[in-house]
């Protein structure tokens, strides 16, 4: 491999419209359980803006006492839909291929529940890319506590730090990566926008075509 950067010994990706596009299932059931829950319902450009945390650390505070109801109501929608909609982002197997050809250790870390992560690239095929697919639920804190981020590195080369790349589309991503002293790395958004300032990212790409461009300079 060649270029100005040496290559990390672990990748760590989101799941979630980082790697796959789940927006739309995200926001329908989101919708159903506002309603049923008594709330406004959300734009979907809200949904974008508002869902980072896991359901399990979310929904109490935005359903108080009644959590555990909304949080039913959210996955009776989402797990009749969520397969069969399910779509990879442009380029992103070609990605995971290339990374995986090159011999770096690839992870995911989601704070999408566990099962449906796993589900989800089981479907796809991707599993064989992957030491670990970590999703919410699976450690005892999810991200972006470093609990989280560990539980997913457990098979790695590497423990949490400078030779790990936190590649996601979401501040809390950058955030964990900070955390931790991992790389922050930022795709398919605009580092300007105001989430990531508190959290900067140190590499920042349009997309999985871009990122993979890039990684073929190495």
């Amino acid at each position: 491999m060649s270029g100005r950067e040496s290559p990390p010994a672990a990748i760590v990706f989101d799941w979630d419209n980082t790697l796959v596009d789940t927006w739309p299932v995200i926001h329908e059931a989101l919708l159903g359980t506002l309603q049923a829950m008594g709330h406004a319902p959300w734009t979907i450009e809200e949904t974008r803006q508002r869902v980072r945390r896991s359901v399990r650390d979310a929904f109490p505070e935005l359903f108080g006492d009644r959590w555990t109801e909304a949080r039913r109501i959210f996955y009776d929608t989402f797990e009749r839909i969520h397969i069969g909609r399910l779509l990879p982002l442009d380029d992103a197997a070609e990605l995971l291929g290339a990374l995986s050809g090159a011999g770096i250790h690839l992870a995911v870390l989601s704070n999408k529940t566990g099962r449906y992560l796993r589900a989800e690239a089981t479907h796809l095929g991707w599993t064989r890319f992957f030491g670990r697919l970590i999703g919410a639920g699976d450690a005892c804190r999810d991200k972006p506590a470093p609990e989280s981020l560990e539980l997913a590195l457990a098979t790695a080369p590497v423990g949490p730090g400078p030779e790990v790349w936190i590649v996601g589309d979401a501040g809390i991503d950058l955030e964990i990566a900070h955390r931790t002293g991992c790389v922050p790395v930022l795709v398919h958004r605009d580092a300007a926008e105001p989430e990531f300032a508190a959290w900067p990212p140190a590499h920042c790409f349009d997309g999985c075509r871009a990122l993979l461009e890039y990684i073929r300079r190495w």
